[in-house]
């Protein structure tokens, strides 16, 4: 059997199985007791009868044994037999087919015994005793059939009444859930609607039961997240819009002007440089944007030599100033080469503009972590400017000729942190450092 997909019928089931399995023990229990009920009831009423003749029962001192007659004694004598020995003094009219059954329980003392068939009957022998010895003997006989279809009806009325009674706790239970479930419902498609196209709402301190109060601050905690991922990522788009824009705009000019009119050798070699580099910018603003995204999503890490990524970017580096390397051999990052070289390229090429002779690079393990420090002789960092670094858009001083809209270090950032590290300016001097941590392998 399936179970039920929603929590209001997985609620409803369980309580009508509860309900089930109850009334299943309060019905057998019912008719267990009202059986047992009934059947003392059937043996009080042959012991009352079998007593009433025992009564008319007279045992002379010749050991005969004589019944007196009492007038209306159709009641007593019907189904009632009476044996001298095995003989039976008096027996009801039409009694011969239980005459057999009833002269077995002679001289055996009290018994009952019950007979069965479609119409059971209860048979009680009584011993009617004269100086401690037994006389005579009593029997008495009564239908069970209607203690049967009592018995009957009860079980069957039992049965319906629990099946009522199950349709009843359903119904009542499917109706509270609903109800209670309603405001929750409610709250959860707001919330929706509210992160898509009105994510300053909220909730709010509003009067509600307890368990819904949690759930609105919880749905409040979450439209916080939202709003600021939101705000954070129009940011991060306008940013990254302007910063595309720039080299796109350089291609565009330069390729106009290559167009307006015929163009000798010579521009062209001084314009597809300019064309290129633009295009080379663009690449990598996307390449890093592309691996920060399949890094969030839960890609496999990747693995990589720091040292090897270092020398590379060494390789290409053109003093002023000095490129000093210090990574100690094997050292192991938990990121593949190419983001650890798009985290590395910002950092150091903001560190090429403010050093005066000297850029040095230092990686160790720290705590199963790769720390990797970037420091150069520059004037170093402010408090606020350490603080600020990685922000989108943000620049020290936006009128030093550098172009671009602040954005590299921010990818540096996002890179970092999308890989399962962190990165951070150090204020005070000399110089400024940067320090990257990155997992280790």
């Amino acid at each position: 059997m399936r179970r039920p997909s929603t929590l209001r019928g997985r609620i409803a089931a369980v309580a009508v199985v509860a309900t089930a399995g109850w009334l299943a023990v309060l019905t057998v229990a019912f008719n267990a007791a009202l059986g047992a009920q009934l059947r003392q009831q059937a043996d009080t009423v042959l012991r009352t009868r079998a007593e009433a003749v025992a009564s008319t029962v007279e045992i002379v001192t010749s050991g005969a044994v004589s019944v007196h007659d009492v007038r209306d004694d159709t009641t007593i004598d019907t189904g009632t037999w009476i044996f001298a020995g095995g003989r039976a003094v008096e027996e009801p009219p039409g009694g011969a087919a239980l005459l057999g059954q009833a002269s077995a329980l002679t001289g055996v003392g009290e018994r009952t015994v019950t007979t069965g068939g479609a119409s059971p009957v209860r048979l009680f022998a009584l011993p009617v005793t004269s100086q401690g010895q037994q006389a005579a003997t009593v029997v008495v006989s009564l239908s069970l059939t209607p203690y049967r279809q009592t018995e009957k009806i009860a079980v069957v009325g039992s049965v319906l009444l629990a099946l009522l009674l199950l349709v009843g706790v359903y119904l009542v239970v499917r109706v509270s859930t609903d109800r209670a479930l309603r405001p929750v419902e409610e709250m959860t498609e707001q919330a929706g609607r509210w992160s898509a196209d009105a994510a300053d709402h909220r909730f709010g301190a509003a009067p509600r039961p307890a368990e819904l109060d949690r759930l609105a601050a919880t749905l409040d905690s979450l439209l916080d997240r939202v709003s600021s991922v939101l705000r954070h990522e129009q940011a991060f788009s306008d940013h990254l819009s302007h910063e595309l824009r720039t080299p796109l705009a350089a291609m565009i000019a330069e390729i106009s002007l290559l167009q307006s009119r015929p163009r000798d050798a010579a521009e062209f070699d001084r314009a597809l440089p300019s064309v290129a580099d633009a295009a080379n910018r663009m690449t990598v603003i996307l390449d890093t944007l592309m691996a920060a995204a399949r890094t969030s999503a839960g890609g496999l890490p990747g693995r990589c030599d720091v040292g090897e990524v270092v020398q590379g970017l060494a390789s290409r580096w053109s003093a002023p100033p000095e490129l000093v390397v210090s990574v100690p051999a094997g050292t192991l990052a938990g990121v593949d080469a190419g983001m650890l070289e798009r985290m590395l390229s910002p950092v150091l090429d903001n560190t090429r503009r403010y050093a005066h002779t000297q850029v040095r690079v230092v990686a160790r393990i720290v705590a199963g972590q790769v720390r990797i420090d970037i420091r150069d002789d520059g004037p170093g960092l402010g408090a606020d400017a350490a603080a600020h670094l990685f922000e989108p858009g943000w620049r020290a001083d936006p009128h030093d000729g550098h172009d671009g809209a602040g954005l590299g270090l921010a990818l540096v950032h996002r890179l970092a942190a999308a890989a399962g590290g962190s990165v951070r300016a150090l204020d005070g001097g000399p110089g400024a450092t940067v320090e990257l941590s990155l997992p280790g392998t």
